[in-house]
């Protein structure tokens, strides 16, 4: 019997098979895109939604702007304190909704949205209404949808958080990532803890049927006992959810990293102390472990999916059932449509450029063949519910598992006889001593890296 929610530390195990990896919230994941994608075939795969009006379907839209950049941040953003920015903005994610329905239809109805950043609250609550107003013109909402939104403390009030629950969102994630304010000051983010727990006391009010905070670990001036308060305050305050992120540096890639000094960044016997505490603290107030790192109280919706097998995985996380596929508004924003993944541009005037042409404003993407769905359900099966069933795999796919899957199975057997996961006629389990290391569990099912190693920008595994 799978005892979800269980989970245990292993430093030799982590150190033996640990690394750097994708997150996999996709697969192919987004780095093997190709530039130069033909924007026609996510057309034709929108055109062929147009015939699957039944099936689940997302909204995704992305809201770039931050009035302040924090500095270890690796969104796409744009850092701006002209508040016409998202005026603009919205106009053109209207205009890009037209293009798109143009293809499906009006009136496809969307089981899940969520908004995205950058700062969705950067807009105004005009500007939110605006917006919602646009997508119900060019979509239907389901009565029992999940509709969720980013919110950024400092641009929220009490009383706008009621305003957002009124427009029909009902689940909300906070930004905390540390309450120190030595570490916030080290990142530029101050915020109280006052005004964060103030917010989700309203979001409870307002009737929000999740609340996630997320917190960062290896942040710099983070010490093991400034961490532990931010994990009692945030138990304290008692999210639903907790995603707790792994600090990466990579200033190469993101130049707000820059402001960040390596000295002052925790040392890696630091980090897994953090890590490792954080992990105690949560389970004895009453969080499971989803995967990742995601913390969940079990009787949130998430935690009791995945008892069920109803668990997955998209380009924004876990959900607690299949959101189908996915159409994605605005600058940089990633498409799951049919057999295409596809994403927008990145360059917010090349992104108003194409649109204000009638063009769908894709800069690159990949169409998936039937070995990418096969691995795409086996990757899929092991980050939401640590383990493959052999049986489901051959009956979907109508293959032999253990033959097709031979080289992995090989790649994997150190794994198995060092007691992280369990292999046999069934399938494979990641057992609790492993858990922590699922993504190079499924690294080995990952063709592209087969041809092309592990690229260096991968976040650490564990």
């Amino acid at each position: 019997m799978q005892a979800f929610g269980e989970i245990e530390l292993d430093p030799v195990l982590i150190e033996r098979f640990g690394g750097r990896g994708p997150r996999y919230t996709s697969y192919p994941t987004a780095d093997r895109f190709q530039p130069g994608f033909d924007p026609a075939s996510y057309a034709q795969a929108l055109l062929e939604r147009a015939g699957r009006r039944g099936d689940p379907l997302g909204l995704y839209f992305h809201i770039p702007f931050c009035r302040t950049i924090c500095y270890y941040c690796g969104c796409n953003k744009i850092g701006t304190k002209q508040q016409g920015k998202s005026a603009e903005y919205i106009d053109v994610l209207q205009m890009e909704m037209e293009l798109v329905t143009q293809l499906t239809g009006r009136g496809q109805r969307i089981s899940h949205l969520h908004f995205g950043g950058g700062t969705p609250t950067f807009m105004l609550d005009e500007e939110f209404a605006q917006l919602f107003d646009a997508i119900a013109r060019h979509f239907e909402f389901a009565p029992d949808g999940e509709y969720s939104i980013e919110v950024d403390p400092r641009t929220v009030t009490p009383a706008r958080m009621h305003t957002l629950r009124a427009l029909g969102l009902n689940r909300v994630s906070l930004g905390i990532q540390d309450f120190d304010p030595e570490v916030q000051k080290a990142v530029n983010r101050v915020q109280s803890y006052e005004g964060t727990r103030a917010l989700i006391d309203a979001a409870r009010q307002a009737g929000f049927r999740s609340i996630n905070a997320d917190l960062i670990y290896g942040l710099p001036r983070q010490t093991v006992a400034s961490f532990e308060r931010t994990l009692d305050q945030t138990i304290e305050a008692g999210p639903d959810r907790v995603a707790l992120y792994h600090y990466a540096h990579l200033p190469q890639l993101f130049k707000p990293q820059r402001r960040i000094h390596e000295e002052d960044l925790p040392s890696a016997e630091t980090r897994a102390r953090l890590f490792d505490m954080a992990v105690a603290k949560f389970r004895g107030a009453g969080y499971v472990y989803l995967g990742l790192d995601h913390f969940a109280r079990a009787d949130d919706e998430l935690a009791v999916a995945q008892r069920e097998g109803r668990l997955h995985r998209n380009f924004q996380g876990y959900c607690s059932h299949d959101s189908g596929d996915l159409i994605a508004l605005g600058v940089s924003s990633i498409s799951a449509v049919g057999s295409v993944q596809a994403q927008n541009e990145k360059s917010l005037g090349s992104y108003y450029t194409r649109v204000a042409d009638g063009e769908l404003p894709i800069i690159r993407g990949i169409t998936l063949g039937d070995d990418d769905f096969l691995r795409r359900d086996v990757i899929q099966s092991l980050m939401c519910n640590f383990s493959i069933r052999w049986p489901q795999i051959e009956a979907a796919h109508r293959i032999s598992a253990r033959q097709y899957f031979g080289d992995a199975l090989a790649e994997l057997a150190p794994m198995h006889e060092a007691g992280a996961i369990r292999i046999d006629d069934q399938g494979i389990e990641v057992l609790p001593r492993g858990r922590l290391l699922v993504r190079a569990v499924a690294m080995a099912f990952d063709r592209y890296l087969k041809h092309a190693p592990a690229a260096g920008t991968y976040s650490k595994i564990a």
